[in-house]
């Protein structure tokens, strides 16, 4: 398998998008955004058909397993196929829940927390919270009812939201994998940020966003950067609270990047078929990937 991770605006669907050219591939999405539909502008969800994009409507609630399942059902598929997976994200949760082998929540667990949460209310619920994980409850706030329910969740499995140490990426791979890091200067991502922000607004976003919420949306869709932003505030300001808040969300991948083991980093300010050619050739001579 290979995996490409990077900061938003890096390039990595157009870079995915050129490996599939060059060899039979199964692009495998690891967007948290990309599964829902109706959000194909406001998600930068690809042209070109891709594994888990636009799976789910906007009232689902998604959790991480849900998307693991699927996740390794379509990266066992394109094996058993004879083509290579390719695991394209977004998150760094998601990538590592398509890529590793995490022991998931019993059935029914993130249920019965969002009951507890729904019956005590927020500031009763994170109490729960902070005193069953301390450290997790400083990071999240009582309104935000998917991170507070996932931190009980993580807290009943022993685990946490805020680990004491770099567990992120301590599970097993499921199969053998090269996960790449596009490494892209501060300013070109800056840059890139506002001309694809402008390119959305002047596609339409802003229909698509009242469409979106004319219907029921879950708590989990809501949270597509942008969404409030555009919903909420005139044209202008909207552009600019949606720059803002994508540039916090790329500073907050790079620092996913530096606890990837093993990352192997390239420079990809340049043609995504250069990038994509240099991929390739490390993954050739690992003998992981046929060589047409």
């Amino acid at each position: 398998m290979l995996a490409i991770f990077g900061p938003t605006a890096s390039g990595k669907t157009a870079v995915a998008e050129q490996i599939a050219d060059r060899i039979p591939v199964e692009v495998v999405s690891a967007d948290s955004m990309q599964v829902y539909r109706g959000l194909r502008l406001l998600t930068a969800q690809p042209e070109r058909p891709t594994r888990l994009v636009a799976i789910w409507e906007l009232d689902h609630e998604a959790s991480v397993v849900e998307y693991q399942n699927l996740a390794h059902q379509a990266i066992d598929e394109a094996l058993d196929d004879g083509r290579t997976p390719v695991v394209v994200g977004g998150p760094g949760l998601y990538l590592r829940a398509a890529i590793s082998t995490p022991a998931p929540p019993p059935p029914g667990d993130r249920e019965r927390w969002e009951r507890l949460y729904d019956r005590l209310g927020p500031e009763r619920a994170h109490a729960v919270l902070t005193v069953r994980d301390p450290p997790a409850a400083l990071r999240v706030h009582p309104n935000d009812r998917h991170r507070v329910v996932r931190a009980l969740e993580l807290a009943d499995m022993g685990e946490s939201l805020q680990p004491s140490r770099d567990t992120l990426w301590s599970g097993e791979m499921r199969h053998p994998t090269i996960v790449f890091g596009l490494e892209v200067p501060r300013e070109e991502i800056e840059r890139r940020i506002v001309l694809r922000t402008q390119a959305m607004f002047e596609a339409g976003v802003e229909e698509e966003v009242r469409r979106a919420l004319a219907v029921d949306v879950s708590h989990t869709a809501r949270h597509a950067l942008g969404l409030e932003e555009i919903a909420s505030l005139p044209r202008e300001k909207a552009i600019a609270a949606v720059v803002l808040r994508t540039r916090r969300y790329a500073a907050y991948q790079r620092k996913w990047m530096r606890k990837i083991p093993d990352l192997i980093r390239v420079e990809a300010a340049r043609p995504a078929d250069e990038v994509a050619d240099e991929i390739l050739e490390v993954a050739r001579a690992r003998e992981r990937v046929p060589a047409h």
